[in-house]
């Protein structure tokens, strides 16, 4: 029988201030120790309490050397780019896009019927043979999402397969599982995670158990090595992010927008900045 993933690690989010005064919730950043390689970020930003004031985003700022990936719920998100890209990531669209040699792009959020925004944005590394590669944009609208389902159990699956169901983003260096679970109460979820990847899962409604580890939302869960996730909704059912992906085991250099392999890489990107020669078309 495969391996069970026990809970390594129950990370409590940190609320954050980002780009022009932007509330979130931040349960990893990206750090030299690269110890959730490869992912790097993980946001989960709201804009519902009325005391947050006028709605703020994140103006035109630059990446190198990573991939974006954003997940709305409730909402949208405005973007355009130094390339002249530009539309709308609606509620239940993602957006992933890699950044490689250098962009500048910009997020202005918007909210939806309900007066609500609601999402989350996950940074996933670049190995250092793509990290100048040209960017690209992969959006998903919300109706191609496909949807895997079982005994009190549906999955929206982004990147990877459920239950022979293949989501639509592809040609990912990471190799990455991206999927939304939605459990009943008490129903079970399993998935098939390659041994040595790295595996997350981000709980933000209801509650579930691992093995006999309790996890109320919102919290991430980072766990052990092992071939599958093994979960159980408590009694008001649970949804949850599952996020897996191969490690690249190469050392980082992370500052602020960039994530490159050495320091003289960073301070090339602060240079082309300068002078004006950042954005890969």
């Amino acid at each position: 029988m495969n391996k069970i993933r026990p809970i390594k690690e129950i990370i409590e989010p940190q609320l954050v201030i980002e780009g022009a005064g932007v509330l979130l919730r931040r349960s990893i950043s990206p750090q030299v120790g690269n110890r959730f390689d490869p992912f790097l970020l993980f946001d989960h930003f709201a804009f519902n309490d009325p005391v947050e004031g006028p709605i703020r985003g994140f103006p035109m700022h630059p990446h190198r050397g990573i991939e974006t990936v954003t997940y709305m719920l409730e909402g949208s998100v405005r973007h355009r780019d130094s390339l002249g890209n530009s539309g709308l990531i609606g509620a239940q669209d993602v957006q992933w896009m890699t950044a490689g040699g250098g962009i500048l792009h910009e997020e202005m959020p918007q909210r939806g019927p309900a007066g609500n925004i609601y999402g989350f944005q996950l940074w996933v590394n670049l190995p250092a043979a793509l990290k100048m590669t040209r960017p690209r944009y992969q959006e998903v609208d919300a109706a191609t999402i496909p949807a895997a389902a079982g005994r009190g159990w549906q999955a929206r699956v982004v990147a990877g397969e459920v239950a022979g169901t293949q989501g639509p983003v592809k040609e990912i260096a990471a190799s990455p599982l991206y999927i939304e679970v939605t459990l009943e109460a008490g129903a079970e979820f399993a998935q098939a995670i390659p041994a040595g990847h790295t595996a997350l899962a981000y709980v933000f409604e209801g509650s579930l158990s691992v093995g006999e580890t309790p996890v109320d939302a919102v919290r991430m869960l980072a766990f052990a090595d092992g071939e599958r996730v093994h979960a159980r909704a408590g009694q008001g059912g649970a949804r949850f992010l599952l996020i897996s992906g191969a490690p690249f085991g190469e050392p980082i250099v992370p500052y602020g927008p960039f994530v490159m392999n050495t320091r003289q890489e960073i301070q090339q990107a602060l240079e082309d900045l300068r002078n004006g020669t950042f954005v890969r078309s």
